[in-house]
């Protein structure tokens, strides 16, 4: 499931995220939601979250 809609990310769930600096790359970084920071239900590029790590990047990937 891709990370687009805020309806399908729930707090504590598992997800992989890009980076700000990583997004010319693609790299992933696999975390824990901690908090959604896109307000909008849709975002074409990924909803904004904050991972239990203190890293915020755009979901790509639901686990």
């Amino acid at each position: 499931m891709d990370g687009t809609r805020r309806a399908d990310i729930q707090i504590g769930a598992t997800v992989m995220v890009v980076q700000k600096q990583d997004q010319r790359t693609g790299k992933l970084t696999e975390g824990i939601v901690k908090r959604i920071l896109t307000n909008s239900a849709v975002h074409h590029r990924g909803i904004k979250v904050m991972l239990e790590s203190g890293i915020v990047g755009r979901v790509q990937e639901i686990k």
